[in-house]
């Protein structure tokens, strides 16, 4: 009787996948962005108002930065706008081979990767001489870029497009449309999220001190550990091993998946904070 009540819902979900996969990963941009925002200093919050307050010198009236939450997709959102960006649509990850050792050389050709443009994001934040709308597309960059990194499917992949072509289920979910990168970046990002107690709060000195150490390099063998460890991990059993034609996440691995993923925003909100703190304070 629950399976034939639930098969109408799970057709229903099918056909919207592609908006809620983008809806749910907004939210996870948004709630890094939120960890970040309450963790800042004082001072810090005072200077990203006053930069979002020039958000229309950017000149993108559909894709909005006003606050923080909304700078924290406006990378995303530009997307839309054609060739006036493309040419940061490598920007957003670095598919570094989960089954070879971890390295950055060869895999961001020209700084044409999320962490290079990261550390450029935020040298250009910090500079008080770069032009105040380079400051704020600076900003809305950084902002969502550390997004990125902490999504581990955009710091490591099995040469499969950061798992766009690994077939998954969710649960007793399953369409040809759904992957696990949808996955990491919608239904499991919202459970995640979604999963109290809330993210969103002021964590102390030594919860901070526990994870936004090291470098970006750092962060990114650590996003790239995550990946391998975890997200193919579960999918797979052995993340290096045979890739089977979909892989099966049941309800009780989702379960196990939760903390992994709520503690990657937790990751990208707190770092994201020191880096705006040494940016702009």
């Amino acid at each position: 009787m629950i399976r034939k009540l639930l098969l109408p819902l799970l057709a229903m979900l099918a056909a919207l996948l592609p908006a809620q996969a983008n809806a749910y990963w907004e939210y996870g941009h948004e709630t890094v962005a939120a960890i970040a925002y309450r963790n800042v200093t004082p001072a810090v919050r005072t200077e990203i108002g006053k930069l979002l307050a020039h958000q229309a010198l950017l000149e993108t009236p559909t894709c909005p930065a006003r606050t923080i939450e909304q700078a924290s997709v406006w990378a995303d959102c530009i997307k839309e706008l054609g060739p006036r960006f493309s040419y940061a649509y490598n920007w957003h990850y670095q598919n570094v081979n989960v089954c070879k050792d971890f390295t950055l050389k060869g895999n961001c050709p020209d700084g044409n990767c999320v962490s290079a443009q990261i550390e450029r994001a935020a040298k250009l934040l910090k500079d008080r001489k770069v032009p105040v709308r380079e400051r704020v597309m600076a900003l809305a960059f950084l902002v969502h870029f550390v997004g990125d990194l902490h999504q581990p499917l955009h710091a490591g992949d099995r040469g499969d497009l950061g798992g766009n072509r690994a077939r998954s289920t969710y649960g007793l979910y399953s369409t040809e449309r759904l992957n696990l990168h949808s996955i990491w970046d919608g239904l499991l990002a919202e459970r995640a999220i979604s999963t109290p107690p809330s993210l969103v709060r002021a964590y102390s000195a030594e919860e901070r001190a526990a994870v936004n150490g090291g470098s970006i390099e750092d962060w990114s063998r650590d996003s790239w550990q995550v990946a391998r460890d975890v997200v193919y991990g579960s999918a797979y059993g052995d993340p290096c091993g045979p890739v089977p034609e979909r892989a099966k996440l049941d309800e009780a691995m989702i379960e196990k998946l939760i903390e992994p993923a709520r503690q990657q925003l937790v990751k990208g909100g707190l770092r994201l904070a020191r880096l705006l703190d040494e940016a702009l304070g």
